[in-house]
């Protein structure tokens, strides 16, 4: 047995001793189900966790509540394993069933399986402890514990504070319906409240003495729709309006307000987009004869792929292979999938990937939970993933590798029911601890090898060129929760 094949199954044993624990943390942060910045129960639980496997936990970091790093070790090399556990809102399901079926109409859901990205990076933050501790490993590992990644860039704000600046390199990971390293680059984004302020009027005897500001919200929203085909192909704007104002149809609403997601592969692009929006309301707001407040609400970098890591985070995948799911398992993958559409099904078919991927793929087209590991390709982190993350704040000031495991049926989609209802099942624990392994085998090949961590910061400083990080959050927007 060689010597990584040996680090490698002692820091699975660890994990696997601990098994019990890591699950158990995952379905209370699934039961929990806390929105964004709003995580109390659930990161408490991570903090008590950590201190009682021998972290030094900070609570409260970066002037968020729910925002904390355990750290365990001295000195360099630090690596940061990078943890999520907010969830969604009106995304409640029952787990474990093949139809959907909320615990509680309108409640608050995993259905980007944070609860499981949380405590997979918690399973690695600890193996990697233990580990360090029975070999004398010098260096220093923190768990950074970041809320508010749905809708609230809580890595940004971090960033902003310099929480990130010392650290020498940075691990996460994703749950998915696939196995593979995260290699691609992702949309910049920024988020931004518009609310109108209008005078209210009875709608019949005197609309002339209103000024509605929901019809600003909807010219607003017009105009923005014109302003699709002038801006780059790239981009995406979403919109949610967050108040019409009222239900009564006889009163000229005095207060509406809307929400807007800008995205688009560069912050710079992202804000050019931006101010041609906020123009948009300014414009309605003058049509109306109402008043519009911009509230910027947050935002997030384009990711840095960090090839150096990801090749080292590759290998130990390939070493470590995939999660093993049994019949049952399979069969409940198999009810979820017959819930899905053809389109659905196929959907993975328009993930970017190489030729070699494609035909892995094809091989996959029968089953319901993936086997396999999709290949690595350098070449993929000059392409550009629809989503989001605010991982790619972190990215800009520290090389940063991310990977994804299976936990999830093929073909189901993030923010969805069928996604809620693995996330507390043996198939997404099976996801979640396999991919502590992957992370854990990684950082302590990094940590053992300085030369991996300068060729990681040399190939971070190449491929920034000229740019510094700048945080796309003004120094005077503060993190809140759904309003």
């Amino acid at each position: 047995m060689t010597n990584v094949i040996k680090i490698n199954h002692r820091l699975s044993e660890i994990i696997e001793e601990k098994r019990d624990l890591f699950i158990n943390v995952s379905d209370k942060i699934w039961e929990y189900a806390e929105t964004r910045f709003e995580e109390y129960q659930s990161a408490e639980l991570l903090c008590q966790t950590l201190e009682n496997e021998g972290f030094q936990v900070e609570r409260g970091v970066g002037g968020i509540k729910t925002a904390f790093i355990g750290s365990y070790g001295s000195g360099k090399p630090v690596v940061a394993i990078l943890g999520e556990y907010d969830a969604l809102a009106s995304l409640s399901q029952k787990s474990g069933v093949a139809n959907e079926d909320p615990i509680s109409e309108g409640g608050n859901g995993h259905g980007c399986g944070h609860n499981l990205l949380g405590s997979g990076s918690l399973a690695a933050a600890v193996a990697l402890r233990h580990f360090m501790e029975e070999k004398g490993i010098s260096g220093t590992v923190r768990y950074y514990g970041c809320p508010g990644e749905e809708g609230g860039s809580g890595k940004t704000f971090m960033a902003r504070e310099g929480l990130f600046n010392d650290v020498d390199f940075a691990l996460c990971w994703h749950p998915s319906p696939n196995n593979a390293l995260m290699a691609t680059s992702s949309l910049a984004n920024y988020q931004i409240y518009y609310k109108f302020k209008g005078k209210s009027a009875h709608a019949a005897a005197a609309p002339h003495l209103g000024r509605s500001a929901l019809d600003a919200v909807e010219l607003m929203n017009v105009g923005v729709n014109y302003l699709r085909e002038h801006i780059i192909q790239e981009a995406r704007v979403h919109y949610a309006i967050t108040n019409t104002g009222g239900i009564s149809p006889n009163v000229v609403q005095p207060d509406a307000s809307v929400l807007y997601l800008i995205r688009a592969p560069k912050t710079n692009q992202v804000q050019e987009i931006y101010e041609r929006i906020c123009k948009i309301a300014k414009g309605a707001a003058l049509m109306t004869g109402t008043e519009v407040e911009i509230i910027f609400d947050k935002a997030c970098s384009n990711l840095i792929p960090n090839n150096t890591l990801e090749t080292v985070m590759y290998k130990n995948f390939k070493e470590l292979g995939t999660p093993v799911f049994n019949k049952k398992e399979m069969q409940l993958a198999e009810q979820i999938r017959e819930t899905l559409t053809e389109q659905e099904k196929n959907s993975e078919a328009v993930i970017m990937m190489d030729e070699e991927g494609e035909a892995l793929l094809a091989q996959l087209k029968d089953k319901a939970l993936s086997d396999v590991i999709f290949p690595y390709n350098p070449s993929m982190s000059t392409k550009v993933m629809s989503g989001s993350t605010d991982v790619g704040d972190v990215s800009w000031i520290v090389p940063t590798a991310q990977c994804s495991t299976a936990c999830h049926a093929r073909g189901t989609q993030a923010h969805t029911w069928q996604w809620v209802t693995t996330g507390a099942t043996s198939i997404g624990h099976k996801g979640m601890l396999h991919a502590g392994k992957v992370m854990a085998a990684t950082a302590v090949e990094v940590m053992q090898n300085p030369e991996i961590i300068e060729k990681a910061k040399r190939e971070l400083k190449e491929k920034l060129g000229e740019e510094c990080y700048i945080c796309p959050i003004p120094k005077d927007v503060v993190p809140s929760p759904l309003r």
